[in-house]
């Protein structure tokens, strides 16, 4: 019999295990990978790469690198968070495995044993997880399809008898929600933190996946601001824009919160992989990323689309949603009374698996939502998928029906 510690115990990351499980299925109809779809990564234009690389540079691939990153792929994030309007001349950039790493680097940096930290409700379940397992008090915050709910995030924080630590947000087309913040938002969330001493997690892995070219505006980072009376952590992610596998992320911090970062990075895993490291700089040094991103929009605007036709068609009228304006999902909203987890037992005997609301409440106790993600979803199969949910949903609605009679 072991003795585990605490750390071990996240019912999130139970969540995001099985997640991984339903989204490798290969007989099913899958909704639930937050991934790209395998005929959509550049293979060819990596190879090119690979292949024009000197034998140097390919002999630096296989060795250890700077714990804060391969120097030449941090100036070339600087350009291109710059061309964001980000502030990387005041602020110093930290390369990550993952987003996820740099979350959990922050999170390690300043939560003890019983911290709070305020999220969004829903929120990213990978967050989530890392979040419990630094045994935070994790407190959810409602949102609608403009972001954050300002007046319960002010009345969370006068409630409370410490000070959170963090304030987790995904503002721009959120996971699992798909909504992304208005500007009048955004500055409403910064007023309310204006010399609270809560930092902001600003994470922002889909940005530069909007579906209108003039809707680009909305996705400005908060970081981007100017304001000075508000700590601002800004993540960012390659797996969305190249791909999951490169496992690359990165933060923009203040240099005094950089050090510290580096510093538990450092005790974590010495540094990134220099191989992907270096095959992302030149991705975007030899400007292909702005190409791809182009072809991605298109790509994911179509997918977005035949769902929200199919949606249209087969739902229910008792389910209701918001279009996205941008990146990989749609979060369907139920009656309060029906349970996604009881629609998904029904809709896997179908063929059909998503991910269920629940999974992305800091309390796991909220079911009235599912997210479906169409990122991953050959076009061909979406209208045949979304016909199948309908199907379980309608048994659903019609067996509660008859329990309440």
């Amino acid at each position: 019999m072991y003795t585990f510690s605490n750390a071990v115990n996240s019912m999130h990351s139970e969540d995001i295990k099985l997640l991984m499980k339903m989204s490798s299925g290969k007989s099913l109809i899958s909704f639930a990978g937050g991934m790209p779809n395998n005929d959509l990564f550049p293979v060819k234009e990596i190879d090119d790469i690979y292949n024009s690389l000197s034998e140097n540079v390919k002999k630096l691939c296989f060795q250890y690198g700077p714990t804060s990153g391969y120097p030449p792929l941090v100036k070339s994030l600087q350009s291109y968070l710059q061309k964001k309007g980000l502030p990387v001349d005041t602020n110093k950039i930290l390369i990550t495995t993952g987003s996820l790493q740099a979350i959990s680097i922050i999170t390690q940096e300043f939560v003890n044993q019983g911290d709070i930290i305020l999220t969004e409700n829903p929120s990213f379940v990978g967050a989530l997880s890392v979040f419990e397992t630094y045994e935070a008090e994790i407190h959810g915050i409602p949102i609608d399809k403009d972001g954050i709910d300002i007046d319960a995030l002010k009345q969370k924080i006068a409630s409370l008898d410490k000070m959170p630590k963090l304030l987790y947000v995904t503002p721009n087309y959120h996971n699992p929600a798909g909504i992304i913040y208005t500007p009048e938002r955004k500055k409403a969330l910064l007023e309310v933190l204006s010399n609270t001493g809560i930092i902001l997690i600003e994470d922002d892995a889909y940005s530069d996946l909007y579906f209108r070219e003039e809707e680009k505006y909305l996705t400005k980072s908060m970081k981007s601001y100017g304001v000075s009376d508000v700590e601002i952590i800004y993540t960012g992610s390659f797996s969305k824009i190249l791909g999951p596998g490169f496992r690359l992320g990165y933060m923009l911090a203040s240099p005094e919160i950089f050090e510290k970062a580096e510093t538990v990075k450092q005790a974590l895993d010495a540094c990134t992989s220099n191989f992907m490291q270096i095959l992302a700089n030149e991705f975007l040094s030899q400007n292909k990323l702005q190409p791809y991103l182009k072809f991605l929009r298109k790509e994911y605007a179509e997918r977005k689309n035949i769902l929200q036709n199919s949606l249209k068609k087969y739902m229910p009228k008792e389910v209701t949603w918001n279009e996205p304006k941008g990146g990989f999902y749609i979060w369907l909203k139920l009656p309060e009374h029906i349970s996604s987890t009881e629609i998904f037992k029904e809709s896997v005997k179908k063929g059909v698996v998503f991910v269920t609301g629940r999974t992305f409440d800091p309390a796991s106790k909220k079911d009235d939502r599912l997210r479906l993600s169409f990122s991953n979803m050959p076009k061909d199969t979406i209208e045949k998928g979304v016909k199948i949910l309908a199907e379980a949903i309608k048994i659903v609605i019609d067996n509660s029906k008859i329990e309440i009679s």
